[in-house]
């Protein structure tokens, strides 16, 4: 059964306190535009960031593939980092947005997943690669009826739910990362919600407020 707060987090976030953008947000873009010149100096935007991205792509895709495409995506950022501009973005909300990128190379096999956890049996280490990432995120809280109902979430407004609920990122930088508009990360993430919602029912510890 799916828990309390993974339900709260995901059908429901617009009922959690927004997360805050890091107070060190500003600190970001100095030591990345000062990466370009001094390479060295991007270690510290690595070493703050790796293990949030790591479990951001690890909760969608299941840890077997979150070390490559972690990895990667600070492999392009680093390759990337004399575009960044930090008077128009937040560096965290970048580097999402490089990790939501890569992570929908692999969106069928997301979908797939959500869909293994919610027609099996909880499912072993034994199986295919779908079973592997569904034992994976079973075992961080998704149950099967929260599972069913992201698999029926579009693909676009999915990515907004996620990015909120695993991410814990606010709308301002969902909007950044997706390169979308404020009022296109609410309506998405509204949509995402209602369609939870409507599979959920009385699961919700919420119920069926806003």
């Amino acid at each position: 059964m799916t828990s309390d707060l993974a339900l709260a987090t995901l059908a429901f976030p617009g009922r959690l306190p927004a997360a805050a953008v890091p107070a060190e947000a500003d600190e970001d873009g100095r030591v990345l535009e000062a990466s370009v010149r001094e390479p060295d100096r991007f270690t510290l935007i690595f070493d703050r960031y790796f293990a949030q991205v790591h479990a951001y792509v690890a909760r969608r895709l299941g840890t077997d593939i979150a070390d490559d495409l972690a990895a990667e995506t600070f492999l392009i950022a680093f390759r990337q980092r004399d575009r960044f501009d930090r008077r128009n973005g937040v560096v965290r909300a970048w580097l999402y947005g490089i990790a939501t990128n890569l992570i929908r190379r692999h969106r069928r096999d997301e979908v797939r997943a959500w869909r293994a956890i919610a027609k099996l049996p909880p499912p072993t280490e034994s199986g295919g690669h779908e079973d592997r990432i569904a034992a994976q995120v079973t075992a961080q809280g998704t149950g099967r009826e929260l599972a069913a109902a992201l698999a029926k979430v579009s693909a676009k407004d999915r990515e907004v739910l996620l990015l909120v609920a695993l991410g814990q990122l606010t709308y301002d930088e969902v909007a950044a990362a997706l390169g979308i508009a404020y009022g296109t990360v609410c309506s998405r993430l509204s949509r995402a919600r209602r369609v939870l919602r409507d599979s959920l029912g009385s699961l919700g510890p919420l119920g069926g407020e806003e």
